[in-house]
């Protein structure tokens, strides 16, 4: 008896959506791509409207002898590919080499449950002829860039170089920030610690001399100077005023109070997932789209390639759910709390990276799961609910304290200001599901907890210890992938889905190795950029690379052709 054939990318997928249709369906894989452009030639008529010639690959071949042969007796045709254009571009492929004779629709859906499965069978569409033209645009521009450069490197720089439409801007990136590393002057700075004999003992940092701020690590610009508003303490100047102080009444002169609140992230999207994934759990960004795709193909999360943050109706009740069965009603956010995407080309259709519903908790999944997915599931649970979560909120206190010195460099008595800042947290909120890292909240000094004793105006001090310090300045941090993947969103260059890849490639091809966790350019990598700057500047231009995204979702959009 004939029945309908399910087509998915992936075998791994293809079992979960087995399990979940059950034998009224026969569901395939297609293993990715079935054709693509010839590796050999440009094949690509740029005489004749850039038409393409597209050829089956060698495993496409086999796939799609197969795929007839399961056609010959299927009902109708359902593509169910990813909903994103590649997955789009997938389905028209097969569409064009197995022509089938019985229906055919376009299967799609998020988070592979029972219940979106249902849902996308009884709600079937067309395929999307805007992503297909999109996908292929992409792919074309992608030929030509690399067919037309990479030449030109195999002649000046050295054989089997490539270039990129985004892989030369990132490796630019790079590049970019070790040539500011290199051109760095470092220069060296001192200040004073105090710590307090109060109970809690609490420390304090020197802040102005004779009304004067001392310099910092900001202070300075990249040739080692420092702002002309701002005093820079010497090794001389800071000990000689550390050992007056030993002796000094410390006084404090202004006590402030402040009401301390902070507010949960948005759930996960792509970028945020491979940032918090490098920075919590020191994946690199391939590992966490590996990892994540696994998770998705198995049902335990929704769709991993996604640049929104919204819930669905049916999630965010989960979700609110969950965090009144795990945390008490009194943790739950008064209101459902949807978040809003930064990026302008955010493809309404997609939701948040979450767990699939009917929610499951870690500690129910463990089981299923190896050490790497559990902790990324972990993670993605603990993100999900912590964006239905009340605000932490708690009080900041800012102390200054005012304490003579005699100034050994003048021989005059100056006053020194120390400040100190303190924070209380009187109801954790969201923080006790979920802390976001440090490079993504900011560093927020009220995010680290500390309490101050009990102090007023006029209060006199007592100190345990004065301590000068010491310090350089140091050049801008290297690129880690979660760096560059915030740097890449933020510039609009290449798109969630491509970001891992991009970065893999260029260590692959030799233009960046990885020491620790920090992205370092080669030499090659110096030569290559120096070439494309000097003699194809638009091709590596940051708004140039971000314009082209721009448009390929505009036709994605059905905007332009």
């Amino acid at each position: 008896m004939s029945k309908p054939l399910v087509i998915v990318e992936s075998p791994a997928k293809a079992k979960t959506l087995t399990k979940l249709l059950g034998s009224d369906y026969a569901v395939r894989a297609s293993v990715g791509h079935v054709s693509d452009l010839p590796s050999k030639g440009l094949n690509i008529d740029t005489d004749n409207g850039f038409k393409p010639t597209y050829e089956l690959t060698e495993r496409g071949k086999t796939v799609v002898k197969e795929l007839k042969a399961a056609l010959k007796d299927a009902s109708e045709l359902y593509l169910a590919t990813d909903e994103d254009r590649e997955g789009e571009a997938i389905s028209w492929h097969l569409l064009e080499y197995l022509k089938p004779k019985v229906p055919v629709k376009r299967m799609v859906f998020h988070e592979i449950t029972k219940t979106a499965i249902d849902h996308a069978v009884a709600n079937p569409r067309g395929i999307d002829y805007g992503m297909v033209d999109a996908a292929e645009t992409r792919r074309i521009l992608d030929r030509l860039y690399g067919y037309e450069v990479s030449p030109v490197l195999w002649r000046r720089v050295n054989r089997g170089l490539s270039a990129g439409r985004v892989q030369s801007p990132t490796v630019r990136l790079i590049v970019e920030r070790e040539r500011e590393r290199i051109a760095f002057v470092a220069a060296d700075y001192w200040d004073i610690d105090a710590v307090t004999a109060t109970d809690p003992s609490f420390d304090a940092k020197l802040l102005s001399v004779a009304g004067t701020r001392i310099a910092t690590g900001k202070d300075f610009d990249d040739s080692g100077r420092a702002k002309d508003s701002v005093v820079v303490l010497n090794e001389a100047r800071a000990s000689g005023l550390s050992e007056s102080l030993a002796d000094s009444t410390f006084t404090v002169s202004s006590v402030e109070e402040k009401p301390y609140r902070s507010s949960p992230k948005a759930p996960f999207m792509t970028s945020t997932l491979q940032q918090e994934g490098g920075r919590k759990l020191r994946l690199s960004s391939s590992q966490v789209m590996r990892v994540a795709q696994g998770l998705y193909e198995r049902g335990f999360i929704t769709y991993m390639r996604t640049d929104d943050v919204i819930l669905s109706d049916e999630a965010m009740k989960a979700t609110r759910d969950a965090v009144t069965s795990e945390y008490g009603s009194k943790f739950l956010n008064a209101a459902p709390k949807q978040y809003k995407t930064k990026s302008k080309s955010a493809q309404e259709a997609h939701e948040a990276i979450r767990p699939t519903t009917p929610y499951r908790s870690p500690d129910a999944v463990a089981a299923e799961l190896n050490s790497q997915e559990l902790a990324l599931y972990r993670l993605i649970w603990q993100r999900t609910l912590a964006s239905q979560m009340a605000d932490a909120t708690g009080v900041t206190v800012s102390v200054r304290m005012t304490a003579p010195a005699t100034d050994r460099t003048t021989g005059e008595i100056v006053e020194c200001e120390f400040a100190a800042s303190g924070t209380s947290i009187t109801f954790p909120g969201y923080r006790a599901g979920y802390i976001a890292s440090k490079e993504e909240r900011g560093d927020d000094a009220a995010d680290a907890e500390a309490l101050l004793p009990p102090l007023t105006v006029g209060d006199t001090v007592p100190i345990e210890s004065i301590t000068p310090n010491g310090h350089t300045t140091t050049p801008p941090a290297r690129y880690t992938e979660a760096s560059l993947v915030k740097k890449l969103e933020e510039l609009e260059i290449g798109r969630p889905s491509t970001w891992a890849s991009i970065i893999q490639t260029v260590q692959d091809r030799g233009y960046v190795w990885k020491k620790g966790q920090a992205l370092v350019p080669t030499w090659t990598a110096f030569a290559v950029i120096r070439l494309l700057e000097e003699h194809f500047d638009a091709l590596v231009d940051y708004e140039f690379t971000a314009s082209i995204d721009e448009d390929l979702d505009a036709i994605a959009r059905g905007e332009r052709q």
